[in-house]
């Protein structure tokens, strides 16, 4: 028989957490002497221990590991939990790659850019959602409030409830800029059933996911953003998924000093 001691020599687990184990049930001494309180151990169960130690590396909680010791010779049973935790393992990894590939962006950015860095770029995405639609042609991107007229003049008398969060966005389908005929939509997410209008089109707009960039103040600032957006989303191995769209979290509907307006610039985006 092994003293306490000697046991948590040989199998390398300090003392503590020997009689922390004996405490949950998943190692208990062999014997204890009733006169001295002493634990003895038997060699054989340094195998346990073993177990115990390589299941702890592996990730698995104790209390995880006290249900696997208990059906290890269950081997079907025992294959399909190490199969699980290996999956997460991957997804731990990946995380850890992608938490990684953040931190060398914004490094790099940091020593190349100092514009870019003005901006915080990150990945979101925005689930299904219904909206209140306007897609229109446009003379020119500074005739963004056209469309919103449009769409309140002929809704005011719907009561339109806005869904929570409610998300005021304006989408760009152009291919590229155009100084003239500018084709856009603007959506407002809402709940309820409602009747189209004329210009207004209720829909279901898909999840989308995109890289995000907030920023407060005037609207000239969006070649700035559009930049930090561009360098992060080819940093990060993404291609471009669709249209872009801006949400306008405070716009000039609520207050008329650019300084105060808050425009959330969204690109969806694509793992090549």
């Amino acid at each position: 028989m092994l003293k306490i001691g000697e046991f948590s020599k040989l199998s390398r687990v300090s003392i503590r957490m020997l009689r922390h184990y004996d405490e949950l049930g998943l190692l208990t001494p062999e014997t204890i002497d009733p006169y001295t309180g002493y634990r003895y151990y038997s060699a054989s169960q340094l195998v346990r221990m073993n177990r115990i130690t390589a299941l702890r590396a592996m990730g698995f909680s104790l209390a995880a590991i006290r249900d696997l010791l208990f059906h290890w010779e269950n081997r079907s049973d025992l294959e399909r939990h190490l199969l699980v935790k290996r999956a997460e393992a991957e997804e731990e990894a990946r995380a850890a790659k992608w938490r990684l590939q953040l931190l060398d962006t914004a490094l790099e950015h940091l020593r190349k850019d100092e514009n870019t860095m003005k901006y915080d770029v990150t990945l979101k995405t925005m689930p299904e959602r219904y909206v209140a639609s306007v897609r229109m042609t446009i003379p020119c991107y500074e005739r963004e409030g056209d469309v919103w007229r449009v769409l309140c003049a002929e809704t005011d008398h719907m009561r339109l409830q806005s869904a929570d969060p409610c998300y005021c966005s304006v989408v760009f389908y152009d291919e590229g800029f155009k100084e003239t005929d500018v084709d856009v939509e603007a959506q407002k997410t809402v709940t309820g059933q409602y009747p189209d209008t004329e210009h207004v089109k209720f829909k279901t707009v898909p999840e989308v996911t995109f890289a995000s960039c907030t920023y407060q103040g005037g609207y000239e600032k969006i070649n700035e953003v559009n930049a930090a957006v561009a360098a992060w989303v080819e940093a990060n191995g993404y291609d471009y998924g669709g249209p872009a769209f801006n949400i306008y979290h405070v716009s000039p509907h609520e207050t008329e000093n650019p300084d105060e307006f808050v425009t959330e610039v969204c690109y969806p985006v694509k793992p090549k």
